[in-house]
């Protein structure tokens, strides 16, 4: 990886870190808002997403919702050091802590979906830029994963001071569709 991704990730991971938890909730509900209103979740009926750790735009006004919207909201479980699965949990004790901490679904008390069962996947990220692109944490796990999703339409979710001038991408990376903010969405450009 070269070292202005490194230092690219690094600076965005402290911006959003940045925000205080109050102002994080405020922005992430609007975040939640403008994607609930958008076409793209409207038409959905399987919904990737995944609960929030540390910085991140947490989803928590999406869960409220997705009831009222007839959405079934599957996350994402890491299954090893390279490979994600989508899991629909059965019940709130269906939760545990996983990967670097993140709340992950239970396999024993979920039901796995399959990839081509999903409509949407909402993915999180440490930086954006106009066009979007996207930089995930280093692993790879959504790059590999959103490659199976043949169904679903690509999105992602971010503050605002993870905006970057341009993403420098790499040939494992995927553009997003979209990337929604607390300011608008981004729509991928269109060649």
């Amino acid at each position: 990886m070269s070292d202005y991704r490194k230092e690219l990730r690094k600076s965005k991971i402290h911006a959003r870190n940045s925000i205080s938890t109050e102002e994080r909730q405020r922005l992430s509900a609007l975040i939640s808002e403008r994607i609930a209103s958008s076409e793209l979740y409207k038409k959905a009926n399987t919904v990737l997403i995944y609960r929030a750790t540390k910085g991140e735009v947490r989803l928590d006004a999406l869960e409220a919702v997705e009831e009222s919207q007839g959405k079934r909201l599957v996350y994402p479980l890491c299954i090893s050091n390279s490979e994600m699965i989508a899991l629909l949990p059965k019940g709130e004790d269906a939760w545990q802590p996983g990967y670097c901490g993140i709340m992950e679904p239970i396999k024993q008390k979920s039901e796995e979906i399959p990839p081509s069962e999903i409509d949407l996947v909402i993915c999180p990220c440490t930086a954006f830029d106009e066009k979007c692109g996207r930089m995930g944490m280093g692993a790879g796990f959504y790059d590999r994963y959103i490659e199976k999703c043949v169904n679903a339409h690509i999105v992602a979710v971010a503050f605002e001071v993870q905006k970057a001038e341009c993403i420098p991408m790499e040939p494992w990376d995927k553009p997003m569709e979209m990337v929604f903010t607390e300011v608008r969405a981004y729509d991928k450009p269109h060649i």
